[in-house]
């Protein structure tokens, strides 16, 4: 019998190799390699007592708030005017928009024990005010949790000048959630429902020096 009429071996170990290959390949593209992303699992949202010291302070982004000048005519308007006297950039304005910032810093800052923030928003006495309230949170394992919602407004109450010391009081009205909670996760002080907060806060800075920086010299609830 020719070669011609032989059984053909080498189209038989080619049709091996070829089936080998499809379920090899098979075996690849039907595995996940994990670089895939799968949906997860639906998860209801945490709850926002936790254990440990978990600690929130974040200032979250919303619409800017409402910025009130005072009269022109008025006290507080005069003494804004001659505040430009010692600083010719002065603008109430621009001081509203950096005091909306300072307030979410500052109570984040708070919140998380943030002292070297802390320490270059406020004077000497009011930061000694809120280490010690830090202090006395970390000694008894507890955290602060503030949520700042909205700013619904920020007017200036009040303006001074003592020679070239300008001393301006801000009223802030806020939507917040801001409460303490214990190391176990537990509301101690305050609530985790969101409160509509006035604070008047009052910053102070020596217009006749280069530094820029408006300090909290005051804070308190109205």
């Amino acid at each position: 019998m020719g070669a011609s009429s032989g059984f053909p071996v080498d189209l038989i170990l080619f049709g091996m190799i070829a089936a080998f290959l499809v379920l090899r390949l098979r075996s690849i593209l039907g595995r996940r390699t994990g670089f895939e992303r799968q949906a997860p699992p639906y998860q209801a949202p945490p709850e926002q007592n936790v254990a440990g010291p978990v600690i929130e302070g974040r200032a979250e982004t919303v619409s800017p708030a409402a910025h009130d000048l005072p009269d022109p005519g008025s006290a507080a308007g005069q003494n804004l005017a001659q505040m430009r006297v010692f600083d010719q950039t002065f603008d109430a304005g621009a001081f509203l928009a950096g005091a909306d910032k300072a307030f979410r810093i500052i109570v984040a800052a708070f919140a998380s024990g943030d002292r070297a923030t802390l320490r270059g928003l406020l004077n000497d006495e009011t930061y000694h005010a809120f280490e010690q309230a830090i202090a006395g949170r970390e000694t008894a394992g507890q955290t602060q949790v503030s949520r700042i919602h909205a700013i619904r407004s920020m007017t200036i109450d009040a303006a001074e000048l003592r020679g070239a010391v300008g001393s301006i009081s801000v009223r802030f009205i806020s939507d917040q959630t801001s409460f303490t909670q214990d190391k176990d996760g537990h509301p101690v002080i305050g609530t985790d429902a969101v409160t509509e907060i006035t604070d008047i806060w009052t910053f102070e800075r020596n217009l006749s020096m280069r530094d820029p920086v408006w300090r909290l010299v005051s804070a308190r609830s109205a």
